[in-house]
Parts: C-alpha cells; sequence; structure tokens
C-alpha cells in the first residue's frame, strides 16, 4: 500500500511538473519567432550571449547550494523546509558578497562580458531571484508537491514574455532600434526579479529558520564539489555562442543562437522528464529497489532518441517558423546539437546514483573533463572549420561525459542501474540516424515526410506500447 500511494503520487506530481516545464520553459520556444522578427539577428544573438553569462553566474555566486536539496530530504526529513530556508539565506550571502566583488571590478566585468550598467545591474537582480526560484522547485518537487511551484512558475514566465514583447514591439513603432536590447532584457527580468523576492520571502516564512551552523555545513560539503559541475555544464553550453562572438563575429552568434533555440525543444522535454522522475528514482534506491529502474529508463532513452530523431527531419520547418529565412542556416547546426543533448540526457541515470551517494566531487570531475575537451575543441575547430564546428564539439563532449560517467557509477557506487553497453549502442544508433539524416534536406519535402511516416509507425508499434505499460505500471505499483 506504501508503495501504492508513493506511485500515485509520483505519477500525479511528475505529470504536473512536466507540463508546467513544457509551459513555462516552452514560452521560450514558442516566442522565438517574435523574439527573431523584432530583433536584428545580431541583438537576438547579444541577447542569447547575456543569457548565457547569467546562467553561469548563478551557480557561481550562490554555491550551488539549491543542489543539496533533492538529497537532504533523506537526511532531514520533517525538518526539510527549514532546512531548505537556512541554506537559500547563505546562497544570499554568498551572492551578496560577489556582487561586491564585481562592483570593485566593474569595468573589467563589463568588458568581458559586453554588458552595460543597464545589463549588469539587471543581471545582478536576476541572480538573487533566479536562485529562489531554485530552491522552490527542488523542495516542491522533492516533496511530491506541485500546486505552489506550478502557479508560481507560470505567474513568473507569461507576465514577463508578455511585456517583453510589448516593450519591443512599441520600440519597433518608435524606431528606437539601438535600445531594444535593453527593452527586452528589462521586460523579461525585472517582473521575475520581483516575483522570484517574493517567493523567497514566502520560503523564509514557510521554514521559519535564517541560519543553522548544521544545515550550512550540510549544504557545502554537499554542493560545493558540484560547484565545478555545475558551472562546467553550463560552460559547455555557453561557451560556444561566447567563443562564436569573440573569434568570428555576431551574425554568426545570431544563427547558432538560433539553432540552439532549436535543440531547446528536446532539451526541455529532457529535463523536464528527468525532474519529474527524479524523486521516484531517489526514492527507489533508498528502499533498495533499484533494480526496478532499469526497464523504464530504457524506454524512456529510446522514445527521446526517436523524438531527437523528428526534430530533424524537421529541422528546415521549425528554422523557417522560428527564425525566417534569414537564419536558414541554422539547420546545418541542430542535427548534432539535438544528438549532444541526448547524450547529455542518457548520463543523467549515471549522475544521479553518484550524486545521492553524495561522491559529488568525482560527478564534478568527469564534467570539468569534458568541459576542457570542449572548450579546446572549440577553440581549434572553430578557427579551422567556422562557426558550425562548435555544434559537433559538443556533441563529441557530451558522449565523453556519457562515458566517463558510466565507468565512474560502478567504479565509485559497485551498482550498475541501466548497463553502460545498452546505452552506448542507443547512443551511437541514434548519432548516425541524426547524421545520415540531414541529407534528406536536399530532397523534395515529400520525401523526408514519408521517412517521417515510417519513422511514426515503428515508434508507435514498438515503443509506444512500452510507455503504456509503464504508466499502468506508475497507476498500480510502479
Amino acid at each position: 500500500m506504501k508503495d501504492d500511494s508513493l506511485n500515485r503520487r509520483a505519477v500525479k506530481s511528475g505529470f504536473f511538473f512536466v507540463v508546467c516545464q513544457l509551459l513555462v520553459r516552452g514560452i521560450s520556444f514558442i516566442t522565438t519567432p517574435v523574439y527573431t522578427r523584432l530583433l536584428s539577428t545580431e541583438q537576438f544573438g547579444q541577447i542569447r550571449v547575456y543569457e548565457s553569462w547569467l546562467q553561469i553566474a548563478v551557480p557561481i555566486m550562490s554555491l550551488c547550494l539549491w543542489k543539496s536539496v533533492e538529497r537532504a530530504k533523506y537526511d532531514m526529513k520533517e525538518r526539510f523546509d527549514s532546512y531548505t530556508s537556512a541554506v537559500q539565506n547563505l546562497s544570499y550571502l554568498s551572492i551578496a558578497f560577489f556582487i561586491g566583488l564585481c562592483l570593485l571590478c566593474k569595468s573589467w566585468i563589463q568588458s568581458v562580458c559586453s554588458m552595460d550598467d543597464v545589463m549588469l545591474y539587471t543581471a545582478f537582480g536576476y541572480i538573487f531571484a533566479y536562485t529562489s526560484v531554485l530552491y522552490m522547485n527542488r523542495r516542491e518537487k522533492q516533496s511530491m508537491r506541485y500546486k505552489f511551484a506550478t502557479t508560481a512558475s507560470i505567474l513568473l514566465v507569461i507576465p514577463a514574455t508578455l511585456i517583453s514583447i510589448g516593450w519591443l514591439y512599441l520600440g519597433n513603432i518608435r524606431g528606437e532600434y539601438d535600445q531594444l536590447v535593453h527593452y527586452r532584457i528589462l521586460g523579461f527580468y525585472v517582473p521575475q526579479i520581483i516575483g522570484g523576492l517574493v517567493i523567497a520571502l514566502i520560503m523564509a516564512v514557510q521554514g521559519r529558520k535564517l541560519f543553522s551552523r548544521e544545515y550550512w555545513l550540510y549544504g557545502l560539503a554537499y554542493s560545493l564539489p558540484l560547484i565545478p559541475e555545475v558551472l562546467s555544464i553550463q560552460i559547455m553550453n555557453q561557451a560556444d555562442k561566447i567563443m562564436i562572438q569573440d573569434m568570428i563575429g555576431e551574425w554568426e552568434t545570431g544563427i547558432f543562437a538560433v539553432g540552439t533555440t532549436v535543440s531547446f525543444i528536446i532539451w526541455i522535454l529532457e529535463d523536464s522528464v528527468w525532474n519529474a522522475w527524479l524523486p521516484w528514482f531517489y526514492e527507489k534506491i533508498s528502499r533498495g529497489e533499484s533494480k526496478d529502474i532499469k526497464k523504464p529508463w530504457i524506454t524512456v532513452m529510446k522514445g527521446f532518441g526517436m523524438i531527437s530523431w523528428f526534430l530533424v527531419m524537421l529541422t528546415p520547418e521549425i528554422v523557417l517558423i522560428l527564425g525566417g529565412r534569414k537564419n536558414m542556416a541554422a539547420i546545418w547546426v541542430i542535427s548534432p546539437m539535438i544528438t549532444g543533448t541526448l547524450f547529455r540526457f542518457y548520463s543523467y541515470s549515471y549522475t544521479a546514483i553518484q550524486n545521492y551517494y553524495k561522491k559529488t566531487g568525482y560527478v564534478a570531475l568527469g564534467t570539468i573533463l569534458s568541459m576542457i575537451v570542449n572548450v579546446i575543441l572549440n577553440y581549434i575547430c572553430i578557427q579551422i572549420f567556422g562557426y558550425q564546428a562548435a555544434a559537433y564539439t559538443t556533441a563529441l563532449s557530451y558522449a565523453f561525459l556519457l562515458l566517463v560517467q558510466g565507468w565512474q557509477e560502478w567504479r565509485i557506487t559497485g551498482q550498475r542501474i541501466i548497463p553502460l553497453k545498452t546505452t552506448l549502442k542507443l547512443a551511437a544508433f541514434f548519432l548516425i540516424l541524426n547524421t545520415v539524416s540531414m541529407e534528406v534536406y536536399a530532397l523534395p519535402w515529400y520525401v523526408r515526410y514519408g521517412m517521417l511516416a515510417v519513422g511514426a509507425v515503428l515508434a508507435v508499434r514498438v515503443i509506444l506500447p512500452q510507455f503504456v505499460v509503464i504508466l499502468k505500471n506508475g497507476h498500480k505499483k510502479y
């Protein structure tokens, strides 16, 4: 009965979490056609580079302490909300300290990051606010609650998106083209800053704990080794755009940013499903029932492999819708980008068990090595082959990450939940399939659509029944 209750809660909260994430994060994808038409290719690239710097700054300045929340659920038990509140305050103190350092060397920071005062101060506010959102999402998700997180996420992103689009539209009508980047940044981030600070206050009241030496030491011990890991992932995700901007130019950065947005489709799906899956995953490990994980996870890997192929086959149409004809050059970078995100998704199961057993330093080591490989390959290949090479180097780096994390899981924990050989076979199959499929872009559209129809039939007949079994088991005893 306890297992039935766990899985009903997991399915229900997981479903709402996935839907919420698809809605909130999918807005970025859905609104891309609007932004690419209201902004020039160069301005669109500038916005994406600005976002890249934000994603790099958050884990550093917050000390990555929010990563400890998922594991703390099993150590703190009834003190879980208090733990989240206290550790969140430690992150705020750290952010304030880093902001002080940045202000001491403000000119240098602005030069390196290509930010003026408006962009820099908005970034500081957003880092505070987004940190509270990270804590809120992890606390609610790990507690298998969904109402607060779903409502808050929707109220944060939708108004911000509408305000930024409206501001950009007015700027274009008035001919204020040189201010459009500011309009997009202020319109999108200021509402989220306000909402994030409200969330921080709510969580502080609920947790009723501002300071705890015990909680702070626990969070630091768990999370500090993960700072290099999270930072390395962000560098791998963002370095390509930053390096292309610095080494080649703004137009190429904009084209690459459009390609990144398309690959973001499957990224949203992957992260949403994984984050909804993780509480159940950890619960199964804590009960000694890790053998129940293998079959459903292999099915999920197959399903996302097929989704990646569908996106590759539909790339010309997706780019036309998102970026218009002026950005059609992006079709040649999307297949390796999508395949790289698939490799990263496949590695999640191997890193999760290491994190569960608090082997976070080893997780960080594998990611740092992959990041170093990525940056070196980017530097060499972008100069030789051009901006498109960055998509392939990132895919290779994620393949390397998958190998390292898969090897480390067995060596460190003595467990192998998902056979690495099976994962590598699936990764190799979809790498070949996605790469070869780029050749059909030169063929008439109806040839591609015919191949898609055949692939869809095979997926429905082979993979869909396996997903149905997962859902049935999830409702009953899974």
